[in-house]
């Protein structure tokens, strides 16, 4: 039971620390008061896409899948077959798949 504990504390802790390390901007780089700031992902970011953001989006992208399987018959009779398609399985899919590694 403490191996959970210190497991679920440690995780926590990691995830406050990259929370508050990760860069807000958006691009190469990104203009803030002081004028330009590089925004290159650093090591820890891709770190952090590679071991924990990659295999939550892989999740999330067979788990969209199965529930727009599911629901594919009600989405054809509402007649939004194509939003439940792009939320559901493109979205998850591109943000795994085709997202810089470090880049959120």
């Amino acid at each position: 039971m403490k191996v959970r504990k210190t497991l679920y504390i440690s995780l926590l802790t990691l995830l406050l620390y990259v929370a508050m390390s990760t860069n807000t901007y958006a691009g190469g780089r990104g203009y803030y008061s002081g004028g330009y700031h590089d925004t290159t992902p650093s090591g820890g970011e891709m770190v952090v896409a590679a071991v924990i953001a990659r295999p939550f989006g892989i999740v999330a992208t067979v788990v969209g899948t199965a529930v727009y399987t599911v629901s594919l018959p009600f989405s054809l009779a509402g007649g939004n077959e194509s939003d439940a398609r792009r939320n559901l399985v493109y979205s998850p899919a591109v943000y795994t798949f085709n997202r810089p590694l470090g880049k959120f």
